[in-house]
């Protein structure tokens, strides 16, 4: 029997419940809603309350309700706001002299004090109804009350419009979590969670299994973090995904293994990084690609948001290669144009010198992107700030080129080029009145990198202007295909390692390149991006051992002993198989349009790996890691770092040309 899916979600106005039914927590932006489910959840069993705040109507006057929850608002001594996680209500304070002490603890408690109130359900007043509340045409009228705990002053006020920092947020996390904000995040990634149980579990067979946090060190991928044993000398390692778990699960026979995984990584000071994350993992025995495709997309299909614009299957399919040549990214967001174009059969002829060269290297080749309405929006700085980030970040020469409206003036080159050129270009590019052109010409993996980079800066800044390019409410997926097995390692390209790990199967068409030009060969992997970000990567795994050590030990010149264990097990009948894991916090993060992944996780690290709310990682006694057999060197500056270090870090480290640039790479 399937689970029961008793929530969804609702948004824009609070006096428009989804269905008739009742709101949960939240704000005129955004709250969540009790659909009209198979079943609806008791937020009421088990506990001293009869009804949640949020749940009471008209329909209700005259029932004696007893509510838990905290103050949020006061006025005059007359009614104060009562909120818990599922709405708001108004509450009137007795003023009679018989009810003195019920009106003592309601009018003195401190906002945010926890509350137990009983009382009758009553009409407001003709004329006093809030039609922006729910639960705007009643009032509960005291009879009793309790102050529960009272709350000390807060270091923020309990309101989504107050402006906070994200460090403080997340020093008084566990404040920042009452917001209804975060409620609303929160609840939405537990929905999504149990929808993808139930659609993996009870429609499809998956067997969700947890493996080990305790490993031991893997070659190649991401840095993980070391934990120490009580052996001297020998240490865990924490895995940065059960990669080697899940393909052994599938030698074991399990045959569609799925888990909610925690991973770790000690990547230190990225952007839009944490050190702990949660995937999606997914495995299945006797799938090729397109079959985990499938079973992705319906995955996502089935346990979307209503809220949400429906998704639409199957996703569309792109090529590393094409990725790469459209967009300069091989997770490119497809939401709007600006697409980059080769126009070097454009000045094959032209007298333009430097031109001329780039076109005579071997790589060499000139493309340019279409900025709508540039000439009109841009501004001469914002050039100047283009063409110094192109110099800076890719030792490239990027110059604006103006066709259809006044601007030589701040391009040198559109001066240089014949009018059969210009025509050329208008028709080529589809140059409208007031757009401009960005051209780069070079090596052909830079120049598509450069301008891949500045169509999303440019993208921005026309945005800000009020140029509407990308609708926030639409969500383009895109499947991204055949890319590399192998790339050649930044500090000796001589040398090669995995495009992305050395258990992906290569592309059944270059096997045979895998033994002669290794580095030619394409890949069985394959990623999901949503809006411009990464939230999946997956791929065909090699089942073949003497296979798998060859990629290992020959390729790659990895030590094989380290991985013996699944070299032995692929030998012993190890099914074809391939799997997929989905980041969990990037896809939420993306669906509820949070700024940052860490307003979707609880309890987050800041930028620079620290839990700011308990100053972890913090120092141990000697006597606490001697048992560990291991020596500390101790810091020339033993004062711990306060909050105000960190965030200052923490601000400054995000700091570069475009703001825009300290978005996330998926995590």
């Amino acid at each position: 029997m399937p689970f029961p899916w008793g929530l969804c979600l609702m948004h824009r106005s609070w006096a428009r419940p989804l269905r008739g039914t009742a709101p949960l927590l939240g704000s005129p932006a955004r709250r969540l809603t009790l659909s009209a489910p198979r079943r609806i959840s008791d937020f009421n069993s088990f506990v001293v309350r009869t009804n949640t705040c949020g749940e009471l109507r008209s329909s209700h006057l005259g029932q004696d309700v007893t509510l838990c929850g905290w103050i949020q608002y006061r006025r005059q001594s007359l009614f104060l706001i009562l909120r818990d996680f599922h709405g708001l209500i108004q509450v009137v304070i007795p003023q009679d002299e018989s009810a003195t002490s019920v009106k003592k603890v309601l009018c003195e408690a401190p906002i945010e004090s926890v509350v137990q109130v009983t009382g009758t359900v009553i009409s407001r007043p003709p004329g006093q109804e809030n039609p922006k509340m729910p639960t705007g045409e009643i009032e509960i009228k005291v009879k009793t009350a309790e102050l529960l705990n009272p709350c000390k002053k807060l270091p923020f006020e309990i309101k989504d419009f107050i402006k906070k920092t994200e460090a403080l947020r997340m020093k008084y996390r566990y404040l920042d979590l009452r917001s209804s904000q975060m409620q609303y995040n929160l609840r939405l990634r537990s929905q999504i969670v149990m929808k993808m149980r139930e659609y993996l579990c009870n429609l499809h067979g998956f067997v969700d299994i947890e493996t080990p946090t305790l490993f031991k060190k893997t070659p190649g991928g991401a840095k993980e973090f070391v934990v120490p044993s009580r052996e001297p000398g020998k240490f865990y390692s924490l895995p940065q995904s059960p990669q080697q778990f899940k393909q052994l699960l599938m030698v074991g026979g399990f045959d569609r293994y799925f888990q909610i995984a925690r991973c770790y990584r000690d990547e230190g000071s990225k952007p839009e990084r944490q050190p702990e994350f949660t995937q999606v993992d997914i495995e299945m025995s006797f799938v090729d690609q397109a079959g985990i495709q499938k079973l992705i997309e319906g995955l996502l299909q089935y346990s979307w948001p209503t809220d949400k614009t429906p998704l639409t299957i199957p996703f569309p399919s792109m090529t590393y290669t094409e990725a790469l040549n459209l967009y300069g990214t091989d997770k490119p967001d497809t939401r709007f144009g600006m697409k980059i174009v080769d126009v070097s059969d454009v000045f094959r002829n032209a007298e333009i010198e430097f031109l001329q060269d780039v076109l005579k290297e071997p790589q060499g080749t000139i493309k340019a992107i279409c900025i709508p309405g540039g000439a009109k929006y841009l501004r001469s700085k914002d050039f100047e700030t283009i063409k110094q980030f192109a110099v800076d970040h890719f030792n490239q020469e990027v110059s604006p080129v103006f066709l259809k409206t006044s601007g030589s003036g701040k391009s040198p080159l559109t001066k240089l080029l014949k009018e059969e050129e210009k025509s050329t270009l208008i028709r080529l590019m589809r140059v409208q009145e007031e757009d401009m052109l960005l051209l780069a010409a070079g090596e052909h993996k830079k120049v598509c990198s450069v301008l891949g980079k500045l169509r999303l800066e440019c993208a921005d800044l026309l945005e800000a202007r009020g140029v509407e390019l990308r609708d926030p409410a639409l969500f383009h997926f895109l499947w991204v295909v055949e890319f590399p097995l192998f790339l050649p390692k930044e500090e000796d390209p001589t040398e090669l390692e995995s495009a992305h790990h050395p258990f992906t199967a290569p592309h059944p068409n270059d096997g045979h390149l895998l033994y002669t030009e290794p580095e030619k060969v394409r890949s069985q992997h394959y990623d999901l991006v949503l809006n411009g970000s990464e939230i999946g990567g997956g791929s065909i795994r090699i089942h073949n051992a003497e296979q798998q050590q060859y990629v290992l030990e020959t390729v790659l010149k990895e030590d094989v002993k380290m991985l013996s264990h699944l070299l032995q097990a692929l030998d012993f009948g190890a099914p074809p198989h391939g799997g997929i894991a989905l980041g969990l916090d990037r896809l939420v993060c993306l669906i509820t349009g949070a700024p940052s992944i860490r307003d979707v996780i609880a309890f987050p690290k800041s930028f620079r790996g620290h839990d700011l709310m308990s100053n972890a990682p913090d120092y141990m006694s000697p006597e606490e890691i001697e048992p560990y057999h291991i020596q500390v060197k101790s810091p020339e500056v033993t004062d711990r770092k306060d909050v105000k270090s960190v965030i200052s870090e923490t601000e400054s480290s995000q700091e570069l040309v475009f703001p825009s640039l300290a978005k996330a790479e998926n995590p």
